[in-house]
This record gives structure tokens, sequence and C-alpha cells, in this order.
């Protein structure tokens, strides 16, 4: 059985981080693992605290599962501090997993941030020129390329400048942009684009964690990066067409919905 290991913080609401990575992995057959960053206390509606977990314990999580099982992919979510990113990017140094998909985690779906500030140049140096490929929303992208993006074009050219920072690849995702959902792809030589239909619901949260986390488990699964990208988001969508209207605020995606269709 494929593996995949996801880095990221928790979300005791279930919907997100950690736990909506699982909860993927899981749908689309692949063991899941995990190495906990941090403890985020949020639900649908807003981000209550955040604990970050110490740097020598996030390494030893991450040496417990080298050292003992297969790794075919890694997914990196929240990273709050640079002492996260650089105990983060020591390990992965360390072990070189073949595929490590980035999802730069800046924001909650409700707007509230989840990286601080200042961590941000941390997360270019230490992160970036790691990732097999980056999945930023177009707010992180413009955070990213110190750029605005109002149409394809400009995400277009966000991601060849995020590209020239490191990562192999770029997914820039239009969930954020204004009339269809269309994510754009750009692996150092060339655009792809994924045009996706627009769902009518406020039930997001998580989207960003599951498109990174089956990015990486198809990946794992021995699927080219575009065709991986492709039946990612084919997932997602069906995902968010069939999320669950739990909680006050944006509720979950439903990561298990072709098990309850079949």
């Amino acid at each position: 059985m494929k593996t995949a290991l996801s880095i990221a913080g928790s979300d005791c609401s279930g919907g997100a981080g950690v736990q909506a990575d699982l909860k993927t992995m899981s749908a689309l057959g692949v063991f899941g693992m995990s190495v906990i960053v941090s403890v985020v206390a949020e639900n649908t509606s807003r981000v209550i605290s955040i604990e970050d977990v110490s740097p020598k314990v996030i390494a030893d999580q991450i040496d417990a599962v080298f050292e003992d099982m297969p790794v075919d992919a890694v997914k990196v979510g929240m990273l709050s501090t640079p002492a996260c990113m650089e105990a983060v990017a020591e390990k992965l140094l360390q072990y070189r997993p073949k595929h490590i998909v980035v999802d730069p985690v800046m924001y909650a779906k409700n707007g509230c941030p989840l990286m601080q500030e200042s961590s941000i140049g941390a997360l270019l140096s230490t992160i970036l020129p790691l990732a097999t490929v980056l999945t930023p929303n177009i707010p992180e992208a413009e955070k990213i390329a110190n750029m605005t993006i109002a149409a394809q074009e400009d995400m277009k050219k966000a991601a060849e400048h995020i590209c020239a920072l490191g990562p192999r690849a770029v997914l820039v995702k239009g969930g954020h942009s204004t009339g269809g959902a269309t994510d754009i792809l750009y692996d150092g030589e060339g655009f792809t684009a994924y045009p996706g239909r627009r769902i009518d619901t406020k039930n997001t949260h998580g989207t960003g964690c599951t498109l990174s986390s089956a990015i990486a488990s198809y990946l794992a699964l021995g699927e080219p990066l575009k065709e991986a990208v492709k039946k990612a988001k084919e997932y997602v969508t069906g995902a968010i067409e069939h999320a669950l209207p739990l909680g006050k605020g944006c509720g979950p995606t439903h990561h298990f919905y072709r098990f309850y269709e079949s």
C-alpha cells in the first residue's frame, strides 16, 4: 500500500489541517501518517488559539515516521513560525522524500491568520525550495509574489515569479477569483489550466488542505504531476459539491462522498 505523510497543524473541528489530510488520503486509498506542528483551537467560524509544538518534538515525529515507515509522498501544510519551518526543512533535507506538496497556509477559511507575518520570509527561504509543487490560493500567491492578481494572466505571472523562488512547480488556485474556479499550474516549462465550475456553497472549510493532500496522494500512487492535479481537483470538486452543512460558519467538505454515493 502506498503511503503519504501530512506535516501540518491540527483542526479540532475536523474539517481542515491534519484531520482533513488523513481523511483525504484514506478516501483515495493511501495510508496516511501525520506530524503535528501546531494544535489549533478552531471551528467553522473562528480560530480561538494556536499552540505550536516544539521544534524538537516536530523533528522527533518526523524521525519516528521515516525510520520505520516507507513515505511515498509528503504534504506540508500550516507552519506558523520560523522555528517550525527550520525543523521541518532540516528533516526533509535529511530524508529527501520523492514528492513534497507544500500548501503555504497563511489564513483560515474565515480569514483568521494562521502564520505570523514575520514568518513569510522564512517560508520563502526554507520551505519553498523543497517543494515538488506549491499550492497557493490567490491571496497567498499575491503575498508571496508581491503583486495583485485580477485575471488568469496575473495568475500565470505570479506562478512564474514564485517558481523562480525554488519550487519545481506552482499551482495557483482560482477559488478566490471571480467567475469560474480555474486553477493554473506552471511546471517550469509551460502552463496547464484546470477549469472548474463554481459551486454555490459556503461550506468550503478545508478545501486547500484537501486539494494538497489529494495531490500528494495521487503522486504517491504513481501519477505524473499534471494528472495528479487533475484527479485531485476532480476529487475536491466532488467533496465541495457534497459539502456538509455542519457548524455555524463555513462547513466542511465531504471527504468520503464517493463511499456514501455507492
